[in-house]
């Protein structure tokens, strides 16, 4: 607040600072006083030994207690303490057209890393062979792809479809 604000008299008395930091400190690790009209006159009973432990299974809260989620205990069932998942299908066999665009993917850069590193001379058809089975491997792994509008895919597994 401004000297200017001051002057004019906006309705506000001046507040203590240090009187007002001397009151907090004073009232540190105290537990507030509840505002009025927060909690109801009935319930005011001391009610904290029986919220922080759990009812055994036949007794019901004392009187004036709400019963809440501390009070309910889960049965001890072992068999069903787990989740046990059925066992998935078989994996549909790959063409053989996959394979072996597969073998050629991998392959291809596998045969001129081994003839950099067994020091072998870079011939033409080496470099033929890893270069285009690299490529031809890869294109044919691409064309294989499904595009996503087969309507004949009713695999129930597949989530949502909007």
């Amino acid at each position: 607040m401004t000297e200017r604000d001051q002057e004019r008299g906006d309705g506000r008395d001046p507040i203590d600072e240090e009187a007002a930091w001397a009151a907090i400190v004073a009232g540190y690790g105290e537990e507030p006083a509840d505002p009025p009209g927060l909690w109801p006159k009935a319930a005011e009973t001391d009610l904290t030994d029986t919220v922080d432990r759990v009812l055994p299974s036949g007794e019901s809260p004392p009187s004036g207690a709400a019963a809440g989620p501390r009070d309910w205990e889960a049965p001890e069932d072992e068999e069903d303490d787990h989740f046990i998942p059925p066992e998935p299908p078989p994996l549909p066999a790959a063409a053989l057209s996959t394979k072996l665009a597969w073998i050629a993917v991998v392959g291809g850069p596998l045969l001129l890393i081994f003839s950099v590193l067994l020091q072998q001379q870079m011939t033409w058809w080496i470099v033929t062979l890893g270069v285009g089975g690299f490529l031809g491997g890869f294109a044919a792994l691409v064309t294989r792809l499904r595009d996503g509008h087969d309507d004949d895919w009713t695999d129930p597994g597949n989530g949502a479809v909007v």
